[in-house]
């Protein structure tokens, strides 16, 4: 454990944000998940609406600097295929 006092305030700020990116995280990986179940089992149109506020989360994660960027854009593009293969 740390004993300098800026070191404990940098383990205490540490704490907030791991708990705040693990929420953020959590919350991509359910979305990410209704929107491959809406694919499997629903129709295209609530699947395309699904994706829709699933880029939107995942997004605003990279913009935050949880996730990087190249993740966002690869998580997007990677459901916008899964969401295609309904329409084919």
């Amino acid at each position: 454990m740390a004993n300098h006092k800026s070191a404990l305030k940098r383990a205490r700020q540490n704490q907030v944000r791991r708990l705040r990116n693990r929420t953020a995280k959590t919350r991509i990986k359910n979305i990410v998940k209704e929107v491959r179940l809406a694919v499997d089992e629903t129709s295209q149109a609530t699947a395309v609406d699904k994706l829709n506020a699933a880029k939107s989360v995942i997004a605003k994660t990279a913009k935050r600097g949880i996730i990087h960027k190249r993740t966002a854009a690869r998580k997007i593009s990677r459901l916008s295929r899964h969401i295609n293969t309904i329409s084919a």
